[in-house]
């Protein structure tokens, strides 16, 4: 089903009501990225500092609707919204669909991470190999397939820990690709975190082909049963929220368990080090490209 696409650049400050106004208008899906990047390469997602604005300067605010749907009207609505608009920032074209699952699926190849972890797509059968520890992945609207570098940094620590009989406790879950990693590990119990619905119907998805489902628990965080206990934890997710829950990650976890923490850019790892020093010893930073994970464990 093809989409009509509707882009508008807007000044930062302008960004919360223009998205309001386009999600009032009945957008299916709002996004953003940088203006003033001259290639889709430089067009990647900027996570701030903690406390810092978000975002750029200059934005352009991509929203899809219906293909049916009335341009002129829509159009009308929108000056109506936002009277500051002029027809210089705005644009309408025809977005053709996509397979998005089979394209994802004919570039995806089977990665390994550490000794002997590896990440196949579904639907690729993988050769009988006892050492190999293999996780079968179809990560259908969630983040985590192992092309990431915040992904790939965790999957190396999980493959490097020992997990036989532990409980793991992924916050962030997205796809389920580390807490399945971490059970075909060894780990005896792994809890699924997330508070994207999507991402908990993936998670549970991706348990069950893998064989795994018995052993993982999911849920939104408010509904996490207490007490919540685990000898491990990975954290994908991003700066500002994980130097939130610092305190929520230490009381959760059992003396001397690990701790992994990515979806930090580099430049971020310092005040997390420091935040995440009044609890956790032996913090240490890797740095992929320009991400980076800290790892440590619970004093």
């Amino acid at each position: 089903m093809p989409f009509l696409q509707l882009s508008l650049t807007i000044p930062l400050e302008r960004q919360p009501e223009t998205e309001a106004a386009l999600e009032d208008l009945g957008a299916l899906s709002v996004s953003l990225r940088d203006a003033d990047a001259e290639t889709p390469d430089e067009q990647a997602i900027f996570e701030p500092g903690v406390g810092e604005l978000p975002l750029w300067s200059s934005l352009v605010v991509e929203a899809l609707f219906e293909a049916d749907a009335d341009r002129r009207g829509l159009l009308a609505a929108l000056h109506e919204l936002l009277p500051w608009l002029d027809g210089a920032q705005l644009a309408l074209a025809e977005l053709a669909d996509a397979d998005w699952e089979r394209a994802w699926m004919d570039q995806y190849r089977p990665m390994p991470f550490g000794r002997r972890l590896w990440i196949y797509p579904w639907n690729v059968e993988p050769p009988v190999d006892e050492a190999a520890v293999v996780v079968r992945l179809d990560p259908g609207l969630a983040f985590g397939s192992g092309t990431h570098p915040t992904t790939a940094l965790c999957l190396e620590w999980l493959d490097a820990q020992a997990l036989a009989g532990k409980t793991l406790i992924d916050y962030g879950c997205g796809s389920g690709i580390l807490a399945i990693a971490a059970l075909k590990l060894g780990a005896a119990r792994a809890v699924g975190i997330d508070n994207d619905p999507q991402a908990l119907v993936a998670s549970a998805d991706n348990a069950a082909r893998n064989g795994v489902a018995d052993r993982l628990q999911l849920y939104p965080p408010e509904a996490v049963p207490e007490p919540l206990q685990g000898d491990a934890l990975v954290a994908n997710i991003l700066a500002a929220p994980l130097h939130a829950l610092a305190p929520r990650f230490a009381q959760v976890l059992r003396p001397g368990a690990p701790i992994a923490l990515s979806g930090i850019l580099r430049g971020q790892e310092e005040e997390l080090v420091q935040r995440y020093g009044t609890w956790f010893d032996a913090l240490a930073v890797d740095v992929r490209e320009d991400w980076v994970r800290i790892a440590g464990r619970r004093r």
